[in-house]
């Protein structure tokens, strides 16, 4: 029965020292206590050894050194938890700024989603844009192609044209040099004519119809004036007489046509006989001789018309025989 008893007093103890424990640890005072039991509880089991066998002894014994075993090994474990709960609060702050980190980092990929739906928004419309730049890009470039083969052919037409320029500035050149040469030579005769006089005659035999035959020349004495520039016919004698020297161009015409007469005229220069044109009426018919000459001529000299012996002419208003002439140049 006191074995019993002292059996359940040593696991009081064990339970109070275990909730000691349990409740935050055992400190140096409770310690103490546990070794005042302890003593208590040797000092009775020594007042009871007279009645308690050997055996029980020993294992009380051995119980309290378990039990001084057992509080070592709690105060090891209290500073063991103590260390750990500190290392844990130190957990639970860092493990509180990584929360709060993460929240921090949740927030920020959110608003990065939201920025990214809004790049993804602006991504597309700017791959749309360009899309449409491309074909555009595109249009551009067959636009600009045809430009330059129109810049070519435009390029090889100038060329083209640039030469036939070439050829008509040398051609407008050689023009402009001729008609220079032209010009002067013109201002020349225009000077030279301005310098000369004006001489020119036409004249017509008569309105009186037939004139001869004579039985010997005679001077045909032209009185209608038809022109007498420089005034250097003279209408009473039928002579013209040369104002200066050059070369004059003379012309005469006759007509008949009265039957088997006979038409002879005579070109004088000065005393001598230039030429003769003669002709027949025949068959009721009529005849015309003409003729013209380029001659050249001293200042003084004379130019008339003979009628042959024997031939005749006709004249009328529409002035059928006719003498004109006029200076060409003078020399």
């Amino acid at each position: 029965m006191k074995r019993a008893a002292a059996f359940l007093a040593l696991l009081l103890c064990l339970y109070w020292t275990r909730a000691q424990g349990e409740s935050g640890g055992l400190t140096e005072n409770d310690v103490t206590q546990t070794e005042v039991q302890s003593e208590i509880l040797g000092v009775k089991a020594t007042s009871d050894q007279t009645n308690i066998t050997p055996d029980i002894s020993a294992e009380l014994k051995e119980l309290r050194d378990m039990v001084i075993q057992h509080s070592v090994e709690l105060r090891k474990l209290e500073q063991e938890n103590t260390a750990i709960q500190a290392r844990l609060t130190d957990s639970e702050i860092k493990n509180a700024v990584l929360e709060a980190r993460m929240n921090a980092s949740d927030n920020k990929v959110e608003q990065l989603e939201r920025e990214n739906t809004v790049l993804e928004a602006r991504m597309t419309a700017s791959e749309n844009l360009v899309e449409e730049l491309q074909r555009e890009n595109i249009d551009l470039k067959a636009r600009l192609n045809t430009g330059e083969k129109m810049v070519e052919e435009l390029q090889r037409e100038n060329t083209d044209i640039q030469a036939r320029l070439t050829d008509s500035e040398i051609k407008n050149a050689v023009l402009e040099a001729r008609m220079n040469a032209s010009e002067n030579l013109v201002e020349e005769l225009e000077t030279e004519n301005a310098e000369q006089p004006k001489v020119a005659f036409s004249v017509g035999l008569t309105d009186a119809g037939s004139v001869g035959p004579f039985s010997a020349d005679i001077s045909l004495q032209f009185s209608k004036i038809f022109t007498n520039i420089g005034q250097a016919y003279n209408p009473s004698t039928g002579v013209f007489t040369a104002p200066v020297r050059g070369a004059y161009y003379f012309r005469f015409n006759a007509w008949e046509l009265r039957d088997t007469s006979l038409v002879g005229i005579k070109l004088y220069h000065n005393d001598k006989q230039i030429t003769l044109s003669l002709d027949k009426v025949v068959n009721n018919g009529y005849v015309t001789v003409s003729n013209a000459f380029v001659l050249q001529l001293e200042k003084g000299d004379v130019i008339y018309l003979v009628l042959g012996s024997g031939c005749s002419v006709f004249d009328s208003s529409n002035n059928h025989t006719t003498f004109s002439g006029f200076l060409l140049f003078a020399m």
